[in-house]
């Protein structure tokens, strides 16, 4: 006897199944968006989208996907790793430190809740990216909105110095825009050699390009910096390790030639800090007096710190202190540094773990060389810029941690030998009962 509905003659059995799958296709088309909105800043550069608030939008049906899919998905939140905890808890010390906080409660408190929908985001990246492929769309659509930000950055802001202002949000400022596009191009390169289509890989390696352009016209040192450590790892991995060592002698020329082309301003910068002269040499002599500040500041408060980016107005110069981890040891104290510090350390387990495994496809090779490329960039990068509440490094993380469950959810479970005894079965039994869910086939 078929089980049926109260509310109807229909099979319930056949009903649930489709308004899950619903459910799961909504919650990813707003996670899509969410990072297309948040990546792309299109609102900026389209006029007709200038008045309309997209990131509320994406972020609030986000976190209401995120409800509704609670317990529909192949994963469960009992399911989640580690480090998504230390992100939960980091942002739990930054509300605290909102409560308390000696400058601006208020300016902390909305910081924070800001920056708490990259955890929405992390989350709902986790659970639902079941599939390298969607993996796959979802990294096109971060690197592919940065490339988007570069070409809109060099149209509208050609004659403008450094691209300063020239796009909204965190882009505004020409050393996060530099930020950002150093921590994209890996993901460029991946999916550039990941494609087998040769039109697909010229728009790639077109992108890649004006991606550089723009980070050099940034004129930023520390995105520069960032630059030149995760692509060095980049080399490496594609071009040494992986036999292609044409890449090497392509990107060496090609980034001589943009130096050449549109790096007088970055070159003007770093003279300026040995030469003593002119306004680079009076940034880097604030940056160190921030720094100290930063210092005196944590010993201050060194359990919850002065909240949010409050740090800005704690200093008394309006500037914030360029680098991620005196900003969040200011800002959310010494816990806050740790959770910090643990969190990213975690998206390296994750990696080393995975270069351990020796059946991995290729695909899943590249996205590892372009994380540890991200990610090494990243930890080296942030010790010249201010990159706490940026959601880059974090999504990175994130695509480690996916890479690990797609590796294990595919790895195959020994089957014990059947016994005749019963007593044995049902040990048996509940030995792999919580092991099976793990393996089902994606979707």
């Amino acid at each position: 006897m078929s089980t049926l509905s109260r509310f109807g003659d229909r099979p319930w059995g056949k009903i649930e199944p489709e308004k899950k799958a619903k459910v799961l296709k909504a919650a990813f088309f707003w996670l899509a968006a969410f990072y297309f909105v948040y990546c792309a800043r299109i609102q900026d550069y389209v006029t007709a989208l200038a008045y309309v608030p997209l990131a509320k939008i994406s972020g609030v049906f986000a976190a209401l996907s995120l409800v509704l899919s609670a317990g529909k998905t192949q994963r469960r939140l009992s399911e989640l790793p580690r480090e998504a905890s230390y992100l939960f808890l980091l942002i739990a010390v930054l509300f605290a430190s909102a409560v308390v906080s000696p400058v601006s409660r208020g300016d902390a408190f909305f910081n924070t809740l800001d920056f708490s929908k990259v955890y929405v985001g992390w989350i709902l990246t986790f659970l639902l990216i079941t599939t390298f492929q969607r993996l796959r769309l979802i990294v096109l659509i971060q690197v592919g909105s940065v490339a988007l930000v570069s070409v809109a950055a060099l149209v509208k802001g050609h004659s403008v110095p450094r691209l300063l202002g020239v796009i909204g949000g965190f882009y505004s400022n020409p050393n996060d825009l530099a930020f950002g596009i150093a921590l994209s191009i890996p993901f460029c390169l991946a999916l550039l050699f990941i494609s087998k289509n040769i039109l697909t890989r010229i728009v790639w390696s077109c992108a890649i390009l004006m991606m550089a352009i723009t980070l050099f016209k940034t004129a930023s040192r520390a995105g520069f910096i960032d630059l030149v450590i995760s692509g060095a790892v980049s080399l490496w991995y594609f071009g040494v390790k992986g036999k292609r060592r044409s890449l090497v002698v392509v990107v060496v020329l090609v980034g001589v030639l943009i130096l050449a082309v549109a790096g007088g301003p970055l070159f003007d910068r770093f003279s300026a800090i040995s030469s003593g002269e002119g306004n680079a040499y009076g940034s880097y002599a604030e940056r160190r007096m921030l720094m100290i500040l930063a210092v005196e500041g944590t010993l201050r408060h060194p359990l919850l710190g002065v909240g949010a980016q409050n740090f800005v107005a704690y200093s008394g110069l309006w500037r914030n202190v360029h680098v991620a981890y005196l900003q969040i040891a200011v800002e959310g104290g010494i816990p806050g540094l740790i959770l910090y510090l643990l969190f990213f350390a975690r998206g390296f387990a994750n990696l080393k773990r995975l270069s351990a495994v020796k059946d991995l496809d290729e695909s899943m090779k590249i996205f590892i060389g372009a994380s540890w490329a991200s990610l090494i960039g990243f930890v080296v990068g942030a010790c010249f810029a201010p990159e706490v509440y940026q959601f880059f490094p974090y999504f990175a993380v994130c695509y480690t941690s996916v890479m690990v469950a797609l590796v294990e959810e595919r790895r195959p479970v020994a089957v014990p030998a059947v016994s005749s005894s019963p007593k044995q079965r049902l040990a048996d039994f509940y030995l792999n009962r919580g092991r099976s869910r793990a393996y089902y086939p994606a979707r």
